[in-house]
């Protein structure tokens, strides 16, 4: 189980990987239109007038997709960014179910926003809800990646909790030790 999941949190940064490339090609398209543009004018040519339509509006699509399907891999990296005062200060027995509670919080709040993420997608597929730009984009596109991530997160949070409650390390615990150890 242990291999399964870490290759679903490394598929979800690949995934997130592959929408900031998105948007960085699309920039660039957009960046050689312009250029083309210029320089059509500069040699006195007509300027083809090459755009990527609705960009700014796709580019925000992606990066949302970006970052929500970054998540769960992000967390189980130990790049996250946590608070240990207490945790650090504790016995490792507290400190052990101290954290296991905060994973238990955090999966009702991922629960949650992976629910109301879920709910969202399904009301603007059901009611055929598209983007406003010049490509209409239907809106459960993003909003499904959105609720993806969300679902990943909350995997990797519920991961967490029972490793900690059997008495592992966690992944994002044992990323962080590593990194410390300077390895």
């Amino acid at each position: 189980m242990r291999t399964f999941l870490d290759r679903l949190y490394s598929a979800s940064l690949m995934l997130s990987a592959v929408a900031f490339a998105c948007i960085a090609l699309l920039v660039l398209a957009q960046i050689l239109g312009r250029l083309t543009d210029r320089f059509a004018r500069w040699i006195g040519a007509a300027p083809p007038g090459f755009t990527v339509p609705s960009l700014a509006e796709i580019g925000g699509f992606l990066f949302l997709s970006a970052v929500f399907m970054g998540l769960a891999g992000t967390l189980t990296a130990g790049g996250h960014v946590r608070v240990t005062l207490l945790t650090r200060k504790l016995p490792d027995g507290p400190a052990r179910w101290t954290s296991t509670l905060v994973s238990l919080g955090a999966t009702g709040i991922a629960v949650f926003a992976t629910w109301s993420s879920a709910i969202q997608a399904w009301d603007s597929w059901a009611f055929g809800s598209v983007s406003y730009g010049m490509v209409k984009v239907p809106l459960w596109l993003p909003q499904g990646f959105m609720t993806l991530g969300l679902a990943l997160l909350t995997v990797a949070v519920i991961d967490a909790a029972i490793t900690q409650f059997k008495g592992g390390i966690p992944p994002h615990l044992q990323a962080e030790a590593d990194r410390e150890a300077g390895h």
